[in-house]
């Protein structure tokens, strides 16, 4: 039988919790749970669950902040760098606690997002050079044959012609 929940904390409580925790500016979540007596991980699951609530109601795409921020897709990824992008260092902290992201992982996307694609290894360079062989190779078969089947047309075109001439020789 499964587990209900019980909250020792009223629904006043949690607002005024949420409220400080969303000014909370460069404090971490940690200190400010202590400060008002409960546990960090019910603070920060109530922080993550009013943030997403608030991006359903408005409509805007979901960030999954129920799982790692490594598991997100590069939809995510690429919202994140957005809301992200231009922020000061402290607000930018304060983003990334609230989202669940290390300041590291935005590094590495923005990265990953700029850098352009490229063969990752010599194998890779090796196999493109063997492609790029393979096509010079039909390229020149290709012409080859394009033009013995130019000649062979001509021959039947001349062929046809001296027929024509020799039935005419002959009236």
């Amino acid at each position: 039988m499964p587990r209900k929940p019980h909250s020792h904390h009223s629904p006043e409580f949690k607002e005024q919790a949420l409220l400080k925790a969303r000014h909370r500016g460069a404090r971490s979540l940690l200190s400010l749970a202590s400060e008002l007596n409960m546990s960090p991980g019910t603070l920060k699951r109530w922080v993550l669950d009013s943030g997403k609530a608030a991006r359903q109601a408005r409509g805007e795409p979901s960030l999954a902040l129920d799982g790692p921020a490594m598991a997100w897709s590069p939809l995510q990824r690429l919202t994140a760098l957005q809301e992200s992008y231009g922020l000061s260092d402290a607000a930018l902290g304060a983003w990334c606690r609230e989202r669940g992201v290390f300041e590291h992982q935005l590094r590495q996307w923005r990265e990953n997002f700029c850098t352009p694609i490229t063969p990752a290894s010599r194998e890779a360079g090796g196999a493109f050079r063997e492609l790029q062989r393979q096509h010079d190779q039909l390229q020149r078969e290709l012409r080859r044959k394009e033009k013995a089947l130019a000649e062979v047309a001509a021959l039947l075109v001349l062929q046809k012609n001296f027929q024509a001439l020799l039935e005419g020789a002959d009236k």
